[in-house]
């Protein structure tokens, strides 16, 4: 792909995934297009399929089994990246409605790490899944307004001249989405009203929800050549977006690629549909028994398989140069980023590193190497959870973004390109 190419990809699908549901349906819309079938364990599999499955509603498994080995001995090649489809936002709680004076506010917390003062004055919308009472019970359905019917005023400066040296926001009064003014409706009906309307349901059929806030501004580029490029959600759907165009090459033979897409990984990735689960390892073992393959067998390739971690990394802010370590740090346009830790805050293997560096020299694929600051702690990623399931050697990878967490954040135009053509270089070795 070229560069704009990739990035007006990269728009359509943050545009069409403003939740983890939307990211999985929209994740398996990309898959069928591309000659996956949908697949669940105890189904047949078979060498040279495309598979994928959903558990859940809100993770997702992509499978491309190469052609079958020459020797029934022999092993298979596994080749396995994750990224995560969640973003840190705002979550709408049940029974939400809230009446202050005419004004209809819904009751929110605050879901992940999100840097919580930019989501004020911005537009936003809602979104996520909703369950309607069905003849032979619940139906869930996605659910997306589309239209910014939300926002989270600030407060005048006049009448808190402090604001600018700092206000901490109280997580249950200040960042309450204002829906609108009240009518005729009764008291607690609106959101529920609005909600059948768009979902073409009666209020009384709606039975519960799960729906989240997020921002509907444009992408757009910046720099004096547009070297940069602006987003919500780029945490960690560049990864995500990358994942799905990488998979879609054909597999070397003897091989399987794996492409796992995680929810939850922003509060710590201790669910079902979380990275530090046993839904991935339950699946494999599904797939090699459908494959005619021992656990054994499949106990030796987990071992000699590669794992990389996809996740974004930190690029380096200029105004802010005290934040990073002296040698090892990555601008904005520095292509994919290697993550290193010495204190297993991300998946780190010599070898897998050394060749990767040398796929990214073969394909002119540009790169950095990052290590935190010594005296700066950075987050967790996906990948020592996973590998403590799948004990594979691997490595962190992503694209250096800045604003991290924020409602809207900033990449290189470039980076996304380079993100791709390393993951399908990969996937095709």
């Amino acid at each position: 792909m070229k560069k704009n190419t990739v990035i007006k990809d990269l728009s359509s699908f943050i545009a069409a995934s403003p939740t983890p549901f939307h990211a999985v349906a929209e994740g398996k819309r990309r898959l069928e297009a591309n000659g996956f079938k949908p697949w669940k364990p105890g189904e047949k599999a078979g060498y040279g399929d495309k598979l994928y499955y959903a558990p859940f509603d809100v993770s997702l498994f992509a499978f491309s089994i190469g052609a079958k080995p020459r020797s029934a001995k022999a092993g298979l090649k596994l080749k396995l990246a994750g990224a995560h489809i969640d973003s840190p936002c705002i979550h709408i709680k049940p029974n939400p409605e809230m009446k202050t004076k005419d004004y209809i506010r819904l009751n929110a917390d605050v879901y992940g790490g999100p840097i919580i003062n930019t989501w004020l004055d911005r537009p936003l919308s809602i979104a996520g899944q909703v369950a309607i009472a069905g003849p032979d019970g619940p139906v869930l359905k996605l659910f997306d307004a589309k239209d910014p019917v939300v926002s989270i005023p600030n407060l005048a400066i006049h009448m808190n001249r402090e604001v600018n040296k700092g206000v901490e926001l109280n997580r249950q009064n200040d960042i309450l989405p204002l829906l609108g003014l009240s009518g005729s409706e009764k008291d607690g009906e609106a959101f529920t009203g609005f909600l059948a309307k768009k979902l073409h349901v009666k209020p009384e059929e709606i039975l519960d929800l799960d729906l989240y806030v997020y921002n509907t501004e444009e992408p757009n580029f910046s720099g004096l050549n547009g070297e940069f490029f602006s987003c919500p959600r780029l945490d960690d759907l560049t990864s995500a977006h990358a994942l799905l165009c990488a998979l879609c090459e054909e597999p070397a033979p003897a091989s399987i690629n794996i492409a796992a897409f995680f929810n939850n990984e922003e509060v710590g990735s201790l669910s079902a549909n979380g990275a530090d689960s046993r839904v991935l390892p339950m699946l494999l073992e599904s797939l090699y028994e459908a494959l005619g393959r021992s656990k054994s067998a499949l106990n030796g390739d987990i071992l000699g398989g590669t794992l990389l971690s996809l996740d974004v990394a930190h690029a380096y802010h200029p105004n802010m140069t005290g934040k990073y370590d002296p040698t090892n740090y990555a601008l904005m346009g520095d292509g994919v980023v290697f993550k290193l830790n010495s204190n297993q805050k991300y998946i780190n293997d010599l070898g897998v590193l050394a060749e990767l560096e040398v796929l990214c020299k073969n394909h002119d694929i540009p790169y950095k190497r990052f290590v935190n600051r010594s005296d700066v702690a950075g987050g967790g990623t996906i990948g020592n959870m996973l590998a403590s399931w799948l004990p594979m050697k691997g490595l962190d990878l992503g694209v250096p973004i800045l604003a991290m967490h924020s409602a809207r954040e900033t990449m290189g135009t470039n980076d996304q390109k380079a993100l791709i053509d390393l993951l399908t270089a990969f996937f095709g070795k």
